[in-house]
């Protein structure tokens, strides 16, 4: 039986079940939905033994947690970076050394294959192909070119003032609000940061932590890369509508030629990997690909443009790492067609224009920034990048987004909301279906481990949260809590 007749018998089923009164879940929906579209082409699992890539995840969280973080290397063990190599994982393979001579970190597995990340400095702690001892690129040293932070006030720099709270503000409230998102202990919530219209108004930090402090971010650098991105179509370099320029999708024929700029930002592409929060994934099948994007030490745009077509673009929304990949590609090819350096681009490009002077992409062996979550940054950096959305995209008085793209960014994308499900954008999720307790207008950039960044038109809020992976679920709780706290303390904008 084909692919294509089991998708179709599928999506009859569903049909007959809702005719006879027994409506489908909203899970078993998207399902049959999806494979009622789905194509018949192959899936190819990733090569190489699980245990390997979840080793070489663990290395890498350990590398970036030890030398970036700073954080003592057996608390990480324990708290850290979860997503690339869950406890189980860890339990199975030696103890991370911890090589501070050459800034790497070496896990050796049961059967005698060790797994490297090695810190790289700008570019932040990349993972080893298997028996290498080298990265596929020449390492770049990224200077900022903004002068120290403490002779610069907010928010290009760190001098606050000491003014009184704006009297619409309920201080009790916000205060209770900071206390909340700390507690329990077990949240382990490690920066809280709240600025209202653009002020910083109220901040904290958990042990060892502070304003500076480089932080585990993932998928938050989704949101970093769309801004990238909208730089290079303020600069002409793209437009949204345009067919995606990869060059593995230009040959005769192929139906990749048809995905769209806007259809890669909208997690829309329709390209076949597996990821865990797919709605039919099945834990105890192959090695998911939006992890391999991560643990593979491979090129991993390269391996991204090569996956086929899994439904027509701009049909079915998936939150897959290759289209994220798939823009970082056409960043770096526009970057390089102009005659740049793409390590520095960001720096360049958005950090200096914004006061960011924490924040670090870390990449593949081959040079490719793996923004779509492999980035670690500051609260207060993080809340910059917030800023700049709330304010439209102009920082200061200067464009630094094309017009509309903020609105782009935040409404939600027309293959989810086919799906009924109004929650996504642009590598931005929304808060359509009410996640948090604040307006459904609402959007945010969200990582694994409870990484937050809230973005509250309606009330000129941005909001950071971000805290150690292990505690992930109190951390969730007291975050909506102290949420509810905020939208009680600062009033709805005029």
């Amino acid at each position: 039986m084909t692919r294509a007749l089991l998708a179709l018998l599928v999506a009859i089923l569903g049909i007959c079940m809702a005719a006879a009164g027994e409506p489908l879940s909203a899970q078993d929906a998207l399902i049959a939905r999806a494979r009622s579209l789905e194509l018949d082409t192959p899936y190819v699992p990733p090569p190489g033994d699980p245990l390997e890539h979840h080793t070489a995840g663990f290395a890498k969280v350990m590398c970036s947690a030890v030398f970036i973080t700073g954080l003592d290397p057996e608390f990480a063990a324990e708290n850290v970076g979860y997503f690339t190599s869950p406890y189980a994982e860890r339990a199975k393979v030696g103890k991370p050394v911890i090589d501070r001579a050459n800034q790497a970190v070496h896990i050796t597995l049961p059967y005698g294959i060790a797994r490297t990340a090695k810190y790289l400095g700008s570019q932040g702690c990349v993972t080893l192909p298997v028996g290498e001892t080298t990265v596929k690129f020449k390492p770049v040293a990224v200077k900022s070119g903004l002068p120290d932070p403490a002779t610069q006030r907010w928010p290009m720099g760190d001098v606050v003032g000491d003014e009184p709270l704006p009297r619409e503000i309920d201080a009790a409230k916000l205060q209770q609000a900071v206390d909340a998102a700390f507690e329990p202990a077990e949240a382990m919530t490690a920066a809280f940061v709240v600025t209202w219209k653009g002020q910083l108004i109220a901040e904290r930090y958990g042990p060892g932590i502070t304003a500076h402090t480089p932080l585990e971010s993932w998928s938050m650098g989704k949101s970093m890369i769309a801004a990238l991105f909208g730089i290079l179509v303020k600069q002409g370099s793209y437009d949204l509508s345009q067919p995606a320029p990869i060059p593995e999708w230009q040959t005769p024929d192929d139906p990749r030629a048809k995905i769209r700029i806007a259809d890669l930002l909208h997690m829309s592409s329709g390209l076949r990997i597996k990821a865990p929060q797919d709605p039919d994934y099945d834990p105890s099948g192959p090695y998911p690909d939006h992890v391999y994007l991560y643990t593979g030490g491979i090129d991993s745009c390269h391996y991204a443009a090569t996956r086929p077509l899994q439904w027509p673009p701009n049909t079915i929304g998936r939150y897959h790492n290759t289209d994220p990949v798939m823009i970082n590609y056409l960043i770096r090819l526009a970057v390089e067609k102009r005659g740049e350096d793409y390590l520095s681009f960001p720096q360049r490009a958005l950090f200096d224009r914004i006061g960011i002077r924490t924040m670090v992409i870390e990449t593949d062996p081959f040079g490719n920034f793996l923004g779509q979550g492999y980035d670690l940054g500051s609260g207060r950096d993080w809340a910059r990048l917030g800023n700049l959305y709330l304010q439209d995209g102009v920082w200061n008085d200067e464009r630094i987004l094309p017009e509309g793209y903020v609105k782009f960014a935040s409404t939600p994308a027309p293959a989810w909301k086919a799906d009924g499900q109004p929650i996504y954008g642009a590598f931005f999720w929304i808060n359509g279906n009410g996640t948090f307790p604040v307006p459904k207008d609402a959007y945010y950039m969200a990582g694994a481990g409870g990484q937050t960044t809230l973005i509250i038109p309606s009330h000129d809020l941005t909001v950071v949260r971000m805290g150690h992976y292990k505690g992930a679920a109190p951390g969730a709780a007291s975050f909506r809590k102290a949420l509810a706290l905020l939208m009680q303390a600062v009033p709805k904008s005029d």
